[in-house]
């Protein structure tokens, strides 16, 4: 059974990978929430690796939760169209 439930997480980590999208607005409230001046390129970068390095990914409602403990960020994720919706410090 734990077998199972790490192949589902690792597909979900994968999908999450490959098709995470932005709006133009998450940028500037990713930078206002870590209080960082990044750019689009730069937050795409550190999003592909908070979900490449996450510690927990958990659906709740209609998001995905993926904590980095390392780096101390949680991103919210819609579950629907996997867009970020925001980002956060632990």
């Amino acid at each position: 059974m734990g077998d199972n439930i790490d192949q589902t997480r690792l597909s979900i980590k994968n999908d999450l990978l490959a098709t995470v999208c932005y709006t133009s607005l998450v940028y500037q409230r990713v930078n206002k929430k870590l209080a960082t001046q990044f750019s689009e390129l730069e937050i795409e970068k550190l999003v592909q690796a908070v979900i490449n390095n996450a510690d927990s990914i958990v659906l709740t409602g209609k998001n995905y939760y993926v904590d980095d403990y390392q780096r101390q960020i949680s991103l919210t994720i819609n579950a629907g169209n996997h867009r970020l919706i925001t980002a956060n410090q632990l």
